[in-house]
């Protein structure tokens, strides 16, 4: 296995600067734990496809599960600019371990918080915090992918409780989640969320295999055969696509700083590398073509950093809209796949070894590109947004 260089953030434009101590304090800390608990062994899930669960309560311990979510609920209390830093960190690693703590983070904790009730608040948080409990988020079908809203999903009332019939498909942490937070159509045809619990009788979540991306990162199926979901289970405080729409919003923000993390992973194993690997009687980081590309990389990262960081301190203003994280998710996502790429050219064959991360960075970020807003979707975002035109109809 070859000897990972001790990281140190690409930071070309003084960005540091801008910066809290509280928020470097984060990432430093974020920094330590996982290059001691998660690093020497990602390779290795990784290759044998299997999730690493074994760290969950240490990631709770770290405050990596709802770190905006306030204080007397068990989350972080962070702003948004600490969330996107330890978003960075995680998925410097690996994106699949960031996809758990985002799916926890904003996708389960956050719709609870933002539109629960106080005794679901703190019947479910707390424990979600800690990791003691871990959710998952039901909105993609097998049908339904970027219309959402055309899902068949269904629940009836039947009088003293919900029947929830249907199904839900790419769901993060399906396979071992304690939750799930679930959107589905009333009688009505009106988008409720519901909190179903792993127990309940007719839910089943089986689990994807042969996946060639997010390999460390656990992914299923939701299954509801007449499943009978208790009126206390259903968030009380929105219906309509608002409400899983918000939830992504949070996702998404913080795949704009994760993405940056696997960036920054790739560029530097690339310009280590560069420097050692002797070719022709020089190391080829001394060639014109290598250098195009390490100076591309970091023009990229930087241009990342910076559209990553303002649209976490207009979100810290309420001010960032949807297509604001569209726009940073697009964008960032997009320079890290392209990053990984020319890495692994700069590194030659080595570049597909598991010696290296880049080959599964690359690869995990091409499901990234596409979950949570396929990179199309947010093209015509941000195309509604500049044109006032929908596209979508």
């Amino acid at each position: 296995m070859a000897k990972r260089p001790k990281f140190v953030s690409p930071d070309y434009l003084l960005i540091d600067d801008l910066l809290s101590e509280e928020h470097k304090f984060i990432r430093q800390s974020a920094r330590d734990w996982l290059s001691l608990h998660v690093e020497p062994i990602i390779e290795e899930y990784a290759q044998k496809a299997e999730c690493p669960t074994h760290l969950i309560p240490g990631m709770g311990e770290q405050g990596f599960f709802g770190p905006f979510i306030p204080t007397e609920y068990g989350g972080g209390g962070l702003d948004y600019i600490g969330y996107g830093i330890i978003m960075q960190e995680i998925e410097r690693v690996d994106s699949g371990i960031r996809s758990m703590c985002s799916v926890q983070s904003s996708l389960v904790m956050y719709p609870i918080y933002k539109y629960g009730n106080e005794e679901q608040r703190k019947k479910y948080l707390p424990k979600l915090a800690s990791g003691e409990w871990m959710g998952c988020f039901g909105l993609t079908e097998p049908d339904f992918g970027s219309n959402p809203g055309g899902m068949v999903t269904h629940f009836k009332d039947m009088g003293d409780h919900y029947l929830l019939n249907g199904s839900k498909m790419w769901i993060s942490n399906a396979p071992f989640a304690q939750i799930a937070v679930v959107w589905a159509k009333d009688e009505n045809g009106r988008i409720r969320g519901l909190i179903v619990e792993r127990g309940m009788e007719g839910f089943s979540t089986p689990e994807i295999h042969g996946k060639w991306s997010l390999r460390a990162s656990a992914t299923g199926e939701l299954v509801f055969d007449n499943v009978k979901v208790p009126k206390e289970n259903l968030l009380p405080n929105v219906e309509g696509l608002k409400g899983p729409l918000s939830c992504l919003d949070s996702a998404r923000y913080g795949i704009a700083w994760g993405a940056i993390g696997a960036a920054m992973d790739c560029y530097i194993t690339a310009l280590q590398y560069s420097k050692e690997r002797i070719q022709f009687g020089k190391p080829i980081g001394q060639f014109q073509l290598q250098q195009k590309k390490l100076a591309e990389m970091i023009t990229e990262i930087t241009k990342a950093q910076l559209l990553a960081l303002r649209v976490g301190q207009l979100r810290n203003e309420g001010k960032a809209t949807s297509a604001m994280i569209s726009m940073a998710k697009r964008n960032n996502v997009e320079i890290a796949l392209n990053i990984a790429r020319e890495a692994r050219q700069i590194l030659g064959g080595m570049g597909i070894m598991g010696d290296y991360p880049i080959m599964r960075h690359m690869a995990n970020l091409e499901s990234v590109i596409t979950y949570e807003g396929t990179h199309d979707i947010h093209l015509l975002i941000t195309g509604l947004d500049i044109t006032g035109l929908n596209a979508f109809k």
